[in-house]
């Protein structure tokens, strides 16, 4: 057991510290090159802080560990919603243009709605990732058409600034294939020692994807948003949020599906996939109608989250089949 629980401590640790130093490399190479900022923001930052879960996914459908591969990207989602949101809500209430969430939670839904409808056929297939894919270039493409220059010019430079101006080309280029292989080696870790620990204690590995592994690979998301919550920019915590689900689906999913064929645990098809639905439902009623997440919306989600991982539990347990 301690055995594998540190393979799953030692799989996080170089699963995010890799994260970190391969955005860090990009950044800096991007910014050399001259690249728009919004570009960098849009595709190497918003892959960076997704490149855990698609690592761990990618990797355990290799693997045949498909409730790892689906369960890292459910239950990341309903994590970052509930779990999430509903902390950092807790620390600070969020706020939000509604215009803004309306456009970019249009392609949540789709993208959702498209996970669900290509799972009812037991197994994504290589034409299901090419359809994600294709609404991945549009999504990045539609942001970079209607994000203003003005506007995203301050945030964008603050936030995606060259963090290493004063190293060489050789560092910035070494640290980034350095992180990138961090990121893989990690997956690999940590995916051994989830299933180990999966058979320790006679669980499905559809669970440890939908709860630890979920977790662990939401912590990036977790860290921006409270960090962008206690700086009062909360725009900036909700479209992490709402940007992060999505990629989540259409980029993961997607690259997975065109690799290999994933099928899709029962538990999923009956359960999970539908909190996830729910969660994301909750959140645009809350978001349209008050514009606003407020600590008892914070508190709310926290409930809820704690609800759904006894589900799991029970579960696994065998108190609730589905």
């Amino acid at each position: 057991m301690l055995n594998s629980i540190f393979l799953i401590i030692a799989g996080f640790i170089l699963l995010m510290g890799g994260a970190e130093y391969m955005v860090k490399g990009a950044v800096a190479i991007a910014n050399r090159l001259h690249i728009p900022t919004i570009i960098i923001g849009l595709t190497i930052v918003a892959f960076g802080t997704s490149a855990p879960e698609f690592v761990v996914s990618i990797k355990s459908a290799l693997n045949g560990s498909a409730g790892i591969s689906i369960g890292n990207i459910v239950g990341s989602n309903i994590a970052n919603i509930l779990l999430v949101l509903g902390l950092t809500a807790l620390i600070s209430p969020i706020t939000c243009d509604k215009e803004t969430f309306i456009r970019d939670y249009k392609f949540l839904f789709i993208s959702s709605a498209l996970f669900i409808i290509f799972s009812l056929n037991n197994v994504f297939i290589f034409w299901h990732g090419i359809v994600f894919l294709l609404i991945l270039g549009y999504f990045v493409y539609h942001n970079y058409k209607n994000s203003s220059q003005e506007e995203n010019a301050e945030t964008s430079n603050e936030e995606n600034a060259d963090s290493l101006p004063n190293k060489s080309w050789f560092f910035v280029t070494f640290i980034t294939i350095a992180g990138l292989i961090s990121i893989i080696y990690g997956a690999d870790v940590l995916i051994n020692g989830a299933v180990k620990m999966a058979r320790l204690l006679g669980v499905s590995e559809e669970i440890i994807g939908l709860t630890i592994i979920a977790v662990g690979t939401s912590l990036p998301e977790l860290a921006t948003t409270a960090l962008a919550t206690i700086r009062h920019q909360t725009d900036v915590a909700i479209g992490n949020i709402v940007g992060s689900n999505i990629w989540n689906v259409i980029f993961i999913m997607g690259a997975t599906a065109t690799i290999t064929e994933v099928p899709v645990p029962r538990q999923f098809l009956y359960y999970d996939m539908w909190v996830m639905a729910l969660a994301s439902i909750l959140l645009y009623i809350i978001m349209v109608s008050k514009s606003r997440l407020t600590r008892i919306h914070g508190g709310v989600f926290l409930i809820l989250y704690i609800i759904y991982v006894i589900t799991q539990i029970m579960i696994s347990k065998g108190v609730w089949t589905i």
